[in-house]
């Protein structure tokens, strides 16, 4: 069962709800223009993935700004466009899915060996740190406002600290050792927790 908010502890949850959202705005676009731009220079689809990763939170946690009120309400005349942006969210999951697993295979099927990249190596480290962090904290706020939207929001930052670490290991590997399939292998490491994420922001199911 969700936690009961008391009342007069909600409007500072709210505020910081909002200052979360509009945090990862800001990061993921810093994030994902990096991340985007070091994959194409190392020819990196795990890089590239990251970044498209990225710009997905920066379209989730923008369409849960535009909604904030009626997300947070918790009433029943606001319920089905919370669900709507749980919906939505759960199809940006499917789209990268799609994505990753495609130019991973694409790669490993012989389409270009990609280079070493420390800048996505220091990008991904960095947000190794800063994305736990980030994901609880919403999540949290998610489940003391009672805002299922926002919790499915909060799993796709917290997935992108699941693919930090992924995209760290398989950055390191190549860069380090040469062992350039480790690039797409991480990749496609990321797909399975990403279309399960996506089913459950679909179906509306709590993570």
């Amino acid at each position: 069962m969700r936690d009961t908010l008391a009342r007069t502890d909600r409007p500072a949850f709210l505020r910081y709800s909002r200052l979360l959202l509009i945090f990862t705005l800001v990061y993921n676009v810093a994030e994902g223009l990096i991340a985007i731009g070091s994959g194409v220079a190392a020819g990196s689809v795990a890089l590239v993935g990251f970044g498209l990763d990225s710009f997905i939170e920066v379209f989730a946690a923008g369409i849960l700004l535009w909604t904030f009120s009626e997300i947070v309400s918790g009433e029943e005349a606001h319920r089905a466009v919370a669900r709507r942006a749980e919906a939505v969210i759960g199809v940006t999951f499917f789209a990268l899915a799609a994505y990753i697993t495609a130019q991973a295979l694409f790669v490993l099927a012989g389409g270009g060996q990609p280079e070493g990249s420390p800048v996505g190596i220091g990008l991904a480290a960095a947000s190794l740190l800063v994305m736990p962090a980030l994901g609880l904290s919403k999540r949290t706020c998610a489940r003391r406002l009672g805002a299922p939207a926002l919790e499915a929001e909060s799993l796709e930052t917290i997935i992108c600290a699941y693919l930090s670490l992924t995209l760290l290991a398989g950055l390191v590997l190549n860069a380090v050792w040469g062992l350039w399939w480790a690039d797409p292998a991480a990749a496609l490491a990321m797909a399975p927790y990403v279309l399960k994420e996506g089913w459950e922001a679909w179906r509306g199911e709590e993570g």
